[in-house]
């Protein structure tokens, strides 16, 4: 078995997981509480007026010999602490951004039929293209988000709300697999 040979799973998952991951962000309520609001909003806004779209960090230490530096230590200490994205402004066009994420689907698909292509034997059963395919999926979709926990701040809650993402899209890509392999 190639990999050209799994291009129905191939297309179909990265369908399938497109549609549930469009009802989930539009639909499902457990990501509404994700973000929350700053108590000064329009504060926060205005200080980040005209700064250039990238990722920040605040207090900023990128010289590890600064870090010993008393008034830096005193920075961390006072807080507050923040990693920051910038996005350019205007009105959200979801067009491209959708357009990427059906590409990561493309992606992950390619990735599972890569690993289904070296470890299932030919005319393997339903579960043997499940089991390879789903875990793949879920390793893609949701295991690089504990490192945004640990060293970014991400609220764990969060976290594993996107491993629950994960299980639902590593269960629609394992079928799928088991289906049309």
């Amino acid at each position: 078995m190639t990999i050209m040979t799994l291009w129905l799973p191939i297309l179909v998952s990265a369908i399938v997981i497109f549609i549930a991951g469009s009802v989930i962000w539009m639909f499902m309520p457990w990501h509404k509480t994700d973000w929350d609001k700053t108590p000064d909003e329009e504060g926060v806004r205005a200080a980040l007026k005209g700064v250039a779209p990238g990722q920040y960090s605040v207090p900023n230490c990128a010289d590890r010999a600064k870090f010993d530096e008393p008034d830096m230590q005193q920075k961390f200490i006072d807080g507050p602490q923040a990693f920051i994205t910038v996005v350019p402004s205007g009105l959200p066009n979801m067009g491209p951004k959708l357009a990427m994420m059906f590409g990561y689907n493309l992606l992950v698909a390619i990735i599972c039929a890569y690993f289904v292509s070296r470890t299932a034997a030919p005319g393997a059963d339903y579960l043997a293209m499940f089991r390879i395919a789903g875990a793949v999926a879920f390793v893609a979709y949701g295991v690089a988000y504990v490192q945004e926990s640990i060293w970014f701040g991400r609220q764990w809650s969060a976290t594993v709300k996107t491993f629950l993402d994960a299980l639902i899209y590593a269960v629609l890509t394992g079928g799928v697999f088991g289906w049309l392999a």
